[in-house]
């Protein structure tokens, strides 16, 4: 057995109820290398990790790691093979320190009674987190940190643990531009150190910068595996989703009408401040920033999610006091919110469910559902957004990320709402669903629905947007035309407090 290689994953086969969501996968790991697993959702990936994480156990193949042919039974005995995993959602203790949280299991004591010496392990984490070249006050509740700081806090858990390899699973999902390229500087200083790292993303161009090598997963199988210096982003793409994609960001044809929704002078005290803004048929209007910056603020007020201090909103040119989310439905307005799973969906409640949840008033005669209206309903989005899942029947949770959101959006196109506001629309999803729901919400745009997005994507706010506009603690910093603005002049209005330029 060749010793370049830190881990070997051959003929991995994974079957659930009705679903082989592994097929004979393969993955071999360098070590010291970034290797990147790419696919779209549904590909493989997250099963792939479980498996290796020793949360799930395969069906059939071998696992060969430093050398050895072994058996991943347990969470436990993973780790003690030197194998991590840093989920994106973090497993942190928010009210616990930094410390605390990075010793959590592995407690130091210095009585054979067991009380805990927190000073020895204040002093080493902070060796730890100097390893890593970061400030930080070990002594400081998780619950205080940044999302990126949070981040640290995993890596350092990982490397306390000895880690050979750390498998990151959208590391940067929810980190600035700036914080991604420090996330970076970590990984190349452990890659120095010679640990391993499987960096699981689906932005391309952070597979380019970081990455050595990528493996491709597909419906379950092994697509390949290439060293990124020869293989083209159009060329990943296609493996990816098994089709050439002509363009990212689809372009549409559409007349902007009348103005559908405006915000006046809305104010909550100490989070957002004077915002004045207008939405129009057919528009689709981004909003950016950098995180804290009062992006859903905004729309959680328009969607009475938050209840404003001073301002006022109007529909079709009329003051409207929207009192409740249930107002907001009943007027035409639905937010898809940046956690879908927390709060866009039932993740134990079926597809059919999830899809007629804000609509049964209209699918009920006396209080009882009209169950054939709602299974035709559910199956006529199903249709036409494509969603994946086996039957309407199926738990929404089972779904991947994408079908899920096409699931949310089924929902609120079943209520015929007239805004639909988007927070972050795309965060963990692949290319190929991304362009669907780029074109979703464009054949939104054409049929007249007035449409709000707020992406921290650059790219994604300058391929879709009509209209920009860039918050700033709270404020709108801008108003910009997206035919004129850049990527450049849009972070210079989102991060310096000072910079006046073109709107």
């Amino acid at each position: 057995m060749s010793n370049e290689y830190i881990l070997r994953i051959i003929d991995i086969t994974k079957d659930y109820p009705g679903v082989r969501a592994l097929d004979g996968v393969k993955l071999e790991v360098k070590r010291g290398e970034v290797h990147a697993l790419v696919g779209e959702n549904g590909a493989g990936k997250s099963t792939l990790i479980k498996i290796l994480s020793g949360a799930v156990r395969k069906d059939e193949g071998d696992i060969f790691f430093d050398g050895a042919n072994v058996e991943i039974n347990s969470p436990q005995e993973s780790q003690r093979l030197g194998i991590s995993v840093i989920y994106q959602e973090f497993n942190l203790v928010p009210h616990l320190s930094v410390s605390e949280n990075i010793f959590l299991g592995r407690e130091m004591t210095r009585t054979p009674l067991g009380i805990l010496h927190r000073k020895q392990e204040a002093r080493k984490a902070e060796e730890i987190l100097a390893r890593l070249g970061v400030k930080l006050d070990p002594r400081t509740p998780v619950n205080r940190l940044s999302v990126a700081q949070q981040q640290i806090v995993e890596i350092a858990k990982v490397l306390c643990a000895d880690a050979k390899l750390i498998a990151m699973d959208e590391p940067s999902s929810a980190l600035t531009e700036r914080e991604i390229e420090s996330l970076f500087t970590l990984i190349e200083k452990l890659k120095s150190e010679g640990v391993s790292i499987i960096y699981i993303s689906h932005r391309i161009d952070e597979v380019f910068q970081i990455a050595d090598r990528v493996t491709v997963l597909r419906d379950g199988r092994w697509i390949g595996t290439f060293s990124v210096e020869n293989i083209s982003k159009d060329g990943l793409i296609e493996m990816m989703v098994g089709r050439k994609l002509n363009e990212e960001f689809p372009t549409r044809q559409t007349t902007i009408g009348k103005e559908l929704l405006s915000l006046k002078g809305v104010t909550r005290k100490g989070i957002i401040e004077d915002i004045s803004f207008e939405l129009r048929e057919g528009e689709i209007l981004g909003i950016t920033g950098l995180m804290g910056s009062g992006r859903t603020e905004v729309v959680r007020a328009i969607f009475a999610a938050d209840e404003i201090d001073e301002g006022d909103i109007y529909l079709d040119g009329n003051k409207v006091k929207i009192k409740s989310p249930i107002d907001a439905i009943k007027m035409g307005i639905s937010l898809l919110t940046e956690d879908r799973k927390a709060y866009g969906l039932i993740l134990d409640m079926t597809v059919r469910e999830n899809i007629t949840l804000a609509s049964l008033k209209n699918l009920s005669k006396f209080y009882v559902i009209k169950r054939h209206q709602e299974r035709e309903a559910a199956d006529r989005f199903i249709n036409e957004l494509r969603i994946k899942t086996p039957s309407r029947e199926q738990t929404t949770g089972n779904l991947s990320g994408g079908n899920q959101q096409k699931v949310v959006l089924s929902k609120w196109l079943l209520a015929n709402s007239r805004v639909v506001i988007f927070d972050e629309p795309t965060k963990g999803i692949d290319v190929g669903a991304k362009v669907e729901i780029y074109n979703l919400m464009n054949q939104l745009a054409e049929s007249g629905v007035g449409i709000i997005m707020i992406s921290s994507e650059l790219p994604e706010i300058l391929g879709m947007s009509d209209r920009i506009i860039v918050m700033y603690e709270g404020r709108i910093k801008a108003e910009l035309s997206a035919e004129n603005a850049t990527q450049t002049q849009i972070m210079n209005y989102a991060a310096l407090p000072d910079f006046v330029g073109k709107t």
